[in-house]
Formats: C-alpha cells, structure tokens, sequence
C-alpha cells in the first residue's frame, strides 16, 4: 500500500500542560532579565498529567515497577539557567509522562516494570509502507534512496521479517544509481558517494544471494576508493568532497565486505607517497580526531559528536582487534568520560553532544560504541566458544530500554527522536537497533570464518542473550542481533564477504 502524506509521517502531540508558581527570591536574581520566559525546574517538571479531555487533574501515580530514577527530575541543578538548560527542562516535562507511563499518548500493555510493549505489529506496518510509493514532498529525499533501503529493510530485519522476497526489488533500485566509474550515487544519474555505496552494499548483504552480489562492480570500486585516499590517511566522502570519519568508516566496511585488494589502485601509489595500502594511515588519521573532551570529531579540530564515535571506533575494530587498534590510537579513560556523559537521567536514553538533548538514534550511534569499547578493555580472546567474562556493563541497558520503549514508540508506527517529534525510517532503524544492543552482549573470539588473514577479526564476533532475569523489556520484545560493526545482521556480514573470497580476486 502506498504511503499517503500527513496518516504516518505527520503526526503532532500536545504538550502536557505545565503548572506555574512565582519564583524564589534567588532564582530572580539569577534569571534577572529573563524571569518570564523560564520556569523553574520543579515547576515545569513537578505536575504534568492531564486528563483525556485536555483539562489538568492531580499528577497521577507512575506504573508500578518504575525506579524513582527514571520518574522525577534530577536531585542535583546546576543554578545556571540558559537556554540550553531551557530546552533541557521543556525536554524532561515531554518525556516524564512517558517514562511514568501515564501519557494519554502511550500504548500498553506495561509490564511488571512498568515498560509498555513493542509495539511489533504497526512499526511493521510502517517500514513495508516506507518501501512503498512516497508523496511529492519527499523529492528532497531523492539522494538518499539506498538509506532508505537499508533503514527500512534493516528495521524490518530486526524484527524478524525475512526480506530475502525483497531481493529483486532491492537490485533493481539499486542497479541504475551505480556509476561506471565505480560506486553508487543517492539515486540514478547522481555522483558516487561513499554514504549511499555503504547503504548500498548492506542493503544487498541483507537481502543476500548470489544475484545481489554479483551486482557489485568490485574493479571499479576499488579503483574510485583509490580516488577518494588522502595523504593524511583519511577518505574523502566523494570526489571533490569533504573529509571526515564518515569516510574512513564507511570505506573500511566497504573495502573488508567486499574483499578488495588494499594496495593503492594504478596510478595512485606516485600522488601518495608512503600510503601503499588503502588503510595505511587510516587508524593515526583518527586518532587525530579525539578531541580534548574525550570524544572523537567528524575531522581534527572539530566538535566531538556520537555519531563519529562510533564511525572512529568500528573503522578501527575493522583494521584490527579492538584491544590492540583502539587501545593504541584512543585515550581511553577520556573516551569512557565523554560517552559515559551522553547517557541522561531520568531519560535513560543518549545526547549526540555535550549538553544536547536525549536524540532516539544516538540509541544506535553511542549505544553501538560500547560493545567495541568493551572488547578493547577485556583484551584479546580466550576461545571460540566462551564469551567473554565480563561483569556488568559500561551504560545502563536498563536506562535505554525504557527510554526507547516509553518514548521513542510512535502510536501510529515508527520510531522517533522523543515524545513531540514524527517517527521516520531513519530514527526506527537506529532507535530498534539500540534497543537490541541493550538484548545481546557482543564479544570476539579468537576465530574467523574469513580464509584471509585481512580483517579477520572483524568477522570473529558473536553474540548472546541478556539474562532474562535482568531484562526490564518482556521476551518476546527481544529483536534480532545486529553485528556490531557492520549493522547488519551476523550471518549476513559473513555471507557477503565469504561470497566474495571465493568469487575471483580483484586483478590489480
């Protein structure tokens, strides 16, 4: 069925209504100047329920289950009130109805924690749709159709939808937005970016098959990375573009996936001398990116962000074992600082930068960093078959899950940012696959199924359930487990470049 405008995509909530009360004397002194457009904490915060006709009623009971953590405002304010603080305060009073399982908003059942149900059925109902056909105001979507490939069929494949039936349909699409001089551009007749040839590569991986495979030029797209190389190490995102660890990762899962040579194409081994290889370079380039709050920057020199955390971190569990490629070029107890900091009470869910707002997708972006984080600090592995021993976790599950599940669930299907926003393919692919990385403990083994020595260890991954006992979410909620570097799923990763190995090498 098409998508019709304004049923999925356009859906508004009503803020809760906010009761006021004059301020103390000290806080008319620190917002002198602008006391009436603010409100202090406990004012804004303290009674937000109404009743179904709009009118306010006596603040309700949170469900039962609920930790006090994640049903009040934090018990420690910083007196500075800006506008940051501001946007911070009118965030919590959106999601607290949420997180307390009281918004006339939210669909249950709620469990014995006080967590509603996955909302399995219409999220459904929302990624098929966004296969479908797309009103006229999405042409300005129009270079980004292999992201909304992978997002959907990504979303859907958590959830346990086979998409293999969706095989032709996904060739076809993607056929004519690859380039002859190697690459896929965001639609047909566009220019090759490494962006879209990355959501390219995983959606065919996804739906698998030889058919799907063989549509990739390997040749042509070794030659145009060989283009894009820098002499500092890094990638650029296209040709005449822009710079940054978007490129690094997305080249890396390319060129391992793949399986292609890494000695610099013809022609390119003179313009860079002492780059050899495709990577060379590549894990000192990033280490220039961590910046001095601990996080890592789109480039050198940048602000730190999530999401080029996890681009850094997963390009460099792809070079080589984490325990050896970020431990050497990360500061790690820094990095453990700033992603600690991303992750709010009593929201529970993640910021993409410092003293930003909790963002549904940062779920995926800071949630996926932790696993390879984890296996840096544990060392290398002791055998195939144990995981590792790990005790407790880096951020709390707990924290995430009832963020995701209280929040993040749009009542007509999708995901979103946080109560108030539209659900959109790209925040119910990253929001699901964070809520799965709060399902599954990933851990490396010490071996591959990869007959190549190059990048084997990004293949050594593997992954179990939580226990159950400590899940807040119930069993049949849990999704599917994604690679932690790759966002696919595990066998699909290891199908593709297993297909590939044994297909003919690159002639260099």
């Amino acid at each position: 069925m098409p998508l019709v405008a304004g049923k999925r995509r356009n859906v508004r909530f009503p803020l809760a209504h906010l009761k006021t009360a004059p301020l103390t004397t000290a806080q008319q002194k620190q917002k002198h100047g602008h006391q009436k457009q603010n409100l202090n904490l406990k004012n804004r915060l303290g009674n937000h329920s109404t009743s179904s006709s709009g009118g306010e009623m006596a603040e309700s009971a949170a469900q039962p289950g609920i930790p006090a953590l994640f049903t009040q405002p934090p018990s420690l304010r910083d007196p500075l009130v800006t506008e940051t603080t501001d946007l911070q305060d009118a965030t919590l009073s959106k999601c607290l109805p949420f997180l307390k399982g009281i918004s006339d908003a939210q669909k249950g059942p709620f469990n014995a924690n006080g967590v509603p149900a996955l909302q399995r059925g219409d999220h459904l109902d929302y990624l098929y749709d966004a296969l479908e056909d797309y009103p006229a105001g999405f042409v300005a979507m129009d270079s980004s159709r292999p992201w909304m490939i992978y997002w959907s069929l990504a979303g859907l494949t958590l959830m346990g939808e086979d998409v293999t039936p969706l095989r032709q349909r996904v060739i076809e699409s993607l056929r004519p937005m690859q380039n002859p001089t190697g690459g896929f551009g965001g639609g047909h007749g566009q220019v090759s970016h490494l962006a879209s040839s990355y959501a390219a590569i995983l959606s065919l991986a996804m739906v698998g098959g030889s058919d799907a495979f063989a549509l990739v030029d390997r040749k042509t797209m070794w030659q145009w990375l060989g283009n894009l190389k820098q002499n500092d190490g890094g990638f650029r995102v296209c040709e005449g573009g822009e710079e940054d660890v978007r490129g690094a990762y997305c080249a890396s899962v390319i060129i391992s996936l793949l399986d292609l040579p890494l000695a610099q194409p013809p022609g390119r081994q003179n313009e860079l001398p002492g780059l050899s290889k495709l990577t060379d370079g590549l894990a000192e380039y990033l280490s220039r990116c961590q910046t001095f709050e601990g996080g890592i920057s789109g480039s050198p020199g940048s602000e730190a962000h999530g999401a080029y955390a996890f681009c850094a971190l997963a390009c460099l569990s792809i070079l080589g074992p984490p325990e050896e490629t970020i431990a050497s070029h990360m500061d790690l107890p820094l990095l453990l600082s700033w992603l600690s900091a991303r992750q709010y009470a009593p929201e529970g869910g993640f910021s993409g930068r410092t003293n930003k707002l909790v963002d549904g997708c940062y779920s995926h972006w800071v949630g996926s960093c932790w696993p390879l984080i984890q296996s840096a600090l544990d060392g290398h592995p002791q055998s195939a078959s144990a995981p590792s021993t790990t005790v407790g976790s880096l951020f709390s599950h707990e924290g995430l899950a009832r963020y995701i599940l209280s929040c993040c669930q749009h009542p007509f299907g999708g995901l979103r940012d946080k109560p108030g926003k539209h659900a959109d393919s790209y925040h119910t692919c990253y929001v699901l696959t964070g809520l799965s990385a709060t399902q599954h403990h990933h851990y490396r083994t010490d071996s591959s199924p990869c007959a190549k020595e190059n990048f084997s260890s990004a293949f050594s991954w593997q992954s179990r359930p939580t226990n159950p006992e400590e899940d807040v979410f119930e069993q049949g909620d849990r999704l599917t487990a994604f690679h932690p570097i790759y966002v696919i799923p595990h066998q699909a990763a290891e199908k593709m470049r297993l297909w590939y190995e044994a297909e003919s090498p690159v002639v260099v």
